[in-house]
């Protein structure tokens, strides 16, 4: 009687994996968005990310600095938003890690908060005037390549907070700068490729674009820029955004005051609130 009551039990269970083994598989249907786009979540989701103007940094860089939100239906959206630039033993690659550190927010449907996603990038240069030696190297204009990452740590999905889902792009930026006495004045361009999963199967892949004008004095910079993505699905995951950003610069200190307007499939109004130290950790020489 045990014998036999082992045998069905065998039998049950080589049934169950044959059952679970021969579970289809079905193709996503690319003809139905999915919704999972900028202009549906929160202001964190996955914004336009901020256009590197063709140049690494050859210093270390901490920024810390308050976000506010300002959306349709009275969505509002407060953070703490952290980023860390580092040169990789020479001035012509960085590391950059950046994310917004935690949020609170009072949507449509009640408050709430939470922790944001964390995004990972490595910067290339691979154009620089000073890779020349002529009189006419002041007219080559620099350029350089990003490729980041981005991660699933944010969560509340069902609230429409973050994508809960990876992503990824690079881009390639290249800028010139002409100086005259004590200002810089500069401008730049980028374009580049950004994708995220959406659901089981399916991913939305977006064209990257981005203007910059940039004046600086000694003490004091003026910058401006209009950018974005274009997704495949075309419902929702084509935001458009123009920034303004005022910064001081004092002795390695950066303090600055950001707006940005979201022109269209992000719908929120940002203001930013911020400091930025710099300092040196490379020899003045190193190449």
């Amino acid at each position: 009687m045990k014998q036999r009551r082992l045998w069905i039990v065998t039998i049950v269970l080589c049934l169950c994996m044959y059952t679970r083994a021969e579970v289809p598989i079905v193709a996503p249907d690319l003809s139905q968005p999915t919704g999972i786009a900028p202009a549906y979540f929160g202001p964190n989701a996955f914004p336009v990310p901020e256009m590197t103007d063709g140049r690494t940094n050859s210093h270390l860089r901490l920024e810390l600095a308050a976000d506010g939100y300002f959306g349709y239906q009275n969505n509002r959206t407060a953070d703490v938003f952290m980023r860390l630039s580092v040169p990789l033993f020479t001035r012509w690659a960085n590391l950059t890690i950046w994310m917004p550190v935690y949020e609170w927010y009072n949507q449509y449907d009640g408050k709430g908060s939470g922790a944001g996603d964390a995004y990972v990038s490595t910067e290339i240069q691979v154009l620089h005037s000073d890779w020349f030696h002529s009189d006419k190297a002041k007219w080559i204009p620099q350029a350089a390549i990003r490729v980041g990452l981005k991660s699933a740590s944010g969560g509340q999905f069902e609230r429409r907070r973050h994508f809960d889902t990876p992503g990824y792009f690079f881009d390639l930026s290249i800028g010139n700068s002409l100086r005259h006495k004590d200002w810089e004045f500069r401008l730049a361009g980028s374009a580049g490729f950004l994708c995220w999963q959406t659901d089981n199967g399916r991913q939305n892949d977006a064209v990257m674009y981005g203007l910059q004008a940039l004046a600086k004095h000694k003490y004091v910079s003026l910058q401006a820029t209009w950018g974005g993505y274009v997704g495949w699905e075309r419902h929702g995951d084509a935001p458009m955004i123009l920034r303004a950003k005022l910064a001081g610069h004092v002795k390695g200190f950066e303090p600055y005051l950001q707006y940005q307007w979201g022109i269209k499939d992000y719908p929120f109004h940002q203001v930013r609130i911020g400091l930025a130290y710099h300092i040196n950790i490379l020899r003045p020489k190193t190449p």
